[in-house]
């Protein structure tokens, strides 16, 4: 039964295969209508989530088919001590596929391995949130045409970071990409990730603690919220979480094609003044989440032959 953990588990085929159904998608909504009637979505959200989840539910709505689940651990049988493999294994027993959000790293795979549908990962823990990177990268198509050629900057919390972990993965197999990460020392991103992912694929990157210096030669900034949830000490987070504020002034340098990202939330990492800016791209992502989650469903579905 195929399953989506990691974004590295789709090929770059798939995954051009897939931004091509989202674009018909976006093209032909009407086309796409009734693919999935008669079939449910189960959205296990173990941890809270606004976007992910209503991007999901929306999708299968817009695909025709039905929703059901639960939006936080407190009301599932999670509080009365339930394993996950027991929960999925339950819940296959519903549904035709399953999107799950956990906050440990490792729970969605487990479900997988337990569950008789296809189990999406919609983000654990500071692992893997595929599907925020599938909308990434629908996002960067549209805006910039392709993926090979281009400079990324990562800015604010990269050690944290689940989203910008997985969009660096599924970036590393372009070519000519170059990364800059703008960080605080304490947010640098992780090690593991630059010897296993950025080394191995040969990718040019430069670490900094200054989004100013580096701004005149990005193609796209993606910005991140510093994540109180992730922090053990709140005096930590306090004294980290304004490192990086965007706003209009610090863009005085910038391409006139910038592309500025962001998975949301934002708390106040990126001005609302900025939203007025045509290189805004940030509410984009929300919408493009919708139609690459519906292609996403299709195909597992197709694969499952649940649908045709």
């Amino acid at each position: 039964m195929r399953s989506l953990i990691d974004i590295l588990e789709l090929s770059v085929d798939e995954i051009e295969e897939l931004i091509s159904t989202a674009n018909d998608i976006i093209a032909n909504p009407a086309k796409y209508s009734e693919k999935c009637r008669g079939k449910k979505l189960a959205t296990l959200f173990f941890e809270p989530s606004t976007r992910t989840r209503l991007s999901f539910e929306a999708a299968m709505y817009e695909l025709g088919g039905n929703v059901l689940g639960f939006s936080e651990a407190q009301s599932s049988s999670a509080s009365k001590g339930e394993s996950v493999a027991d929960t999925v294994k339950v819940v296959s027993c519903y549904a035709d596929i399953i999107a799950m959000r956990h906050p440990k790293e490792g729970a969605p795979l487990v479900a997988s391995l337990n569950a008789t549908v296809p189990v999406i990962n919609a983000g654990d823990g500071g692992h893997f949130h595929p599907t925020q990177t599938l909308a990434d990268l629908l996002t960067i198509q549209r805006e910039k045409g392709g993926f090979n050629n281009l400079t990324v900057g990562f800015c604010g919390d990269l050690k944290f970071g689940r989203t910008v972990h997985s969009l660096i993965n599924a970036l590393s197999r372009y070519k000519g990409l170059k990364v800059v990460l703008i960080s605080p020392e304490e947010l640098k991103l992780p090690s593991y990730v630059k010897s296993e992912v950025l080394k191995p694929a040969g990718i040019e990157y430069v670490q900094t603690t200054s989004l100013e210096d580096v701004m005149p030669e990005l193609d796209i900034l993606y910005m991140t919220r510093v994540q109180r949830e992730r922090f053990f000490n709140e005096e930590d987070y306090l004294r980290l979480k304004d490192s990086y504020i965007l706003t209009p002034d610090k863009l005085i340098n910038a391409k006139p094609d910038l592309s500025i990202m962001h998975p949301l939330p934002r708390v106040n990492e990126i001005s609302v003044e900025i939203d007025r800016d045509p290189r805004a791209c940030y509410f984009k992502q929300v919408l493009n989440g919708k139609y690459i989650r519906m292609a996403l469903i299709l195909k597992l579905l197709k694969e499952a032959g649940s649908i045709d």
